[in-house]
């Protein structure tokens, strides 16, 4: 059975005015699950949504009163993944051959973690069934096609506006309890996709809070990086990944009692950058209007 597809797979929250050059994305964060998904899927919700950035939306949400704009996706990642090439697929998920330009054999696919998955992050397999090419193509042009024309749009704005951007696409990664693991992975594909300025604002700002955090390791950045950071262009790109047991309950999925804290120690951390953006883009011909 094929999917209703979301009529709204994004929402963006933006200041009346916006007074800095950073643009804020969520792709993970998306919660809505339509009913014959859950159906066709041998997971149940819970199950489903260990794939989620969970609340990494909400933690991100303040950026709007600090003058940037935020682009979250409302489909969640195991039904599409905004942050994979549109055309990334496992051809042993599907009852028909793909047509020969779909990409199969990366090694996102052969993780099982194309633009539709094949399993969820914990390992397990999403669904009971193949699907039909069409299914995944219904997807990629509801889903990944909007969410991308609109990030594109703001990223465009901002840079006409003001003359550079920075985009921070915000994630979540499992949290490892071993000694030495980082609260926080900043993502720049290894120094091409933003200025190294703007890493070290981060990762300065990161540690006086006291957080633990490391650059690359595991997380270089994801598609969304690589293609969207050109320093070259004016246009840069940087990937945050907060570790889940800062925040929340992994097993429930619930937010901790300390959620609001590290919301505003995040909220600190994301002003500073905002506020310093313009000289850490310099140079940048602000145009009028």
């Amino acid at each position: 059975m094929d999917h209703p597809l979301p009529t709204h797979p994004y929402i963006i929250t933006a200041p009346r005015l916006q007074t800095t050059p950073v643009v804020f994305a969520s792709p993970h964060s998306g919660r809505l699950y339509q009913p014959d998904f859950l159906a066709s899927a041998r997971l149940d919700a819970l199950g489903l949504r260990r794939s989620e950035d969970c609340f990494v939306d909400e933690l991100f949400a303040g950026v709007v009163d600090q003058g940037a704009p935020l682009l979250a996706a409302t489909f969640p990642r195991a039904f599409c993944d905004p942050n994979r090439e549109a055309w990334e697929l496992d051809p042993a998920m599907f009852d028909g051959p793909l047509p020969g330009w779909v990409n199969t054999t990366s090694a996102r696919v052969g993780a099982g973690l194309g633009t539709i998955a094949r399993i969820v992050a914990s390992g397990e397999s999403i669904y009971r069934g193949k699907l039909r090419f069409a299914e995944a193509e219904g997807r990629i042009q509801a889903c990944w096609m909007p969410y991308h024309e609109a990030l594109a749009a703001m990223l465009g704005a901002t840079a006409a506006r003001f003359g550079a951007c920075l985009l921070v696409d915000c994630h979540s990664m499992p949290h490892q309890p071993r000694t030495g693991a980082p609260d926080f992975v900043l993502g720049d594909a290894h120094g091409t996709s933003c200025a190294p300025a703007i890493t070290r604002f981060v990762e300065a700002s990161l540690t006086q809070m006291g957080f633990a955090v490391r650059r690359n390791d595991p997380y270089a950045g994801g598609y969304v990086t690589r293609h969207y950071g050109r320093p070259r262009d004016g246009t840069h790109a940087l990937q945050i990944e907060i570790s889940r047991g800062l925040y929340m309950d992994e097993t429930r999925l619930e937010r901790l009692d300390r959620f609001s804290m590290v919301q505003t120690q995040l909220l600190q951390v994301t002003a500073a950058l905002t506020e310093a953006a313009p000289g850490l883009l310099r140079p940048l011909p602000v145009r009028a209007g």
